[in-house]
């Protein structure tokens, strides 16, 4: 059965927002250097033993997060709106990048807002995976992730708050959601922050429409948002 959103509006929530921190770099080890020798050590596996060079993955993974080394993990996603980046950090799920954005250009921008101690972890993402198979099956309509939120802050991030907690299935303006963030007036601010909203589809900026029900924008394309607005049966 779907589960189902106990909140009907945009009322006042905080979900996800919890941290935890990772422990310091080895005694003598410069941490930029560890984290390269992990990454080479990586890249060096065996692609013809599969199961050799998993157990080896999360074994590198596990010590470089141990030794202070993981900053954030990331993945790649096989989604129905093609190859999906997603990024986490130990306070939740940091980035969702869509196929028309560089996944370089977007581990360069993390690595230069939040840390350049960066692994590809996809055992790190499966909760984040298993949630979005759930969604596009049609089995869920809300997400229980973690979320970190660092990459917005100030109204741009009341704003991704407030679309937040839009129901699945439901649609609301632009203006709404400025209101919502305490602004009224600020629905072309509010339209740039949902623009740059660096957690969609989790953050469901889809739902956000012009006055009279036009699409607006979107980061993942036109097309993208009325297929979303379509699985929900919002459209």
């Amino acid at each position: 059965m779907p589960t189902k959103r106990t909140n009907n509006g945009l009322t006042s929530t905080n979900r996800g927002h919890s941290s935890k921190t990772t422990s310091g770099a080895s005694a003598g080890v410069k941490p930029a250097a560890a984290a390269a020798a992990v990454q080479r050590a990586l890249r060096g596996l065996s692609a013809g033993a599969a199961t050799g060079a998993d157990r080896a993955t999360a074994e590198l993974t596990e010590r470089a997060a141990s030794e202070g080394l993981l900053d954030i993990a990331y993945a790649s996603l096989e989604l129905p709106v093609g190859r999906v980046l997603v990024a986490s950090s130990p306070r939740g799920l940091l980035r969702v990048s869509f196929p028309n954005h560089s996944a370089d250009e977007v581990l360069a921008e993390l690595a230069a807002s939040v840390s350049p101690r960066i692994l590809e972890a996809p055992e790190r993402l499966d909760s984040v995976r298993r949630e979005l198979d759930e969604y596009f099956s049609g089995k869920r309509t809300d997400f229980d992730l973690a979320l970190d939120w660092r990459l917005t802050k100030g109204f741009r991030r009341r704003v991704l708050r407030a679309t937040a907690r839009i129901p699945y299935g439901e649609t609301v303006t632009y203006a709404d959601v400025a209101r919502s963030a305490g602004s009224p007036r600020g629905y072309r601010a509010a339209g740039s922050a949902l623009g740059a909203n660096p957690i969609p589809l989790v953050v469901p900026c889809h739902r956000v429409l012009r006055a009279g029900g036009a699409l607006g924008g979107y980061g993942g394309g036109l097309d993208v948002k009325e297929r979303l607005l379509s699985l929900e049966g919002a459209r």
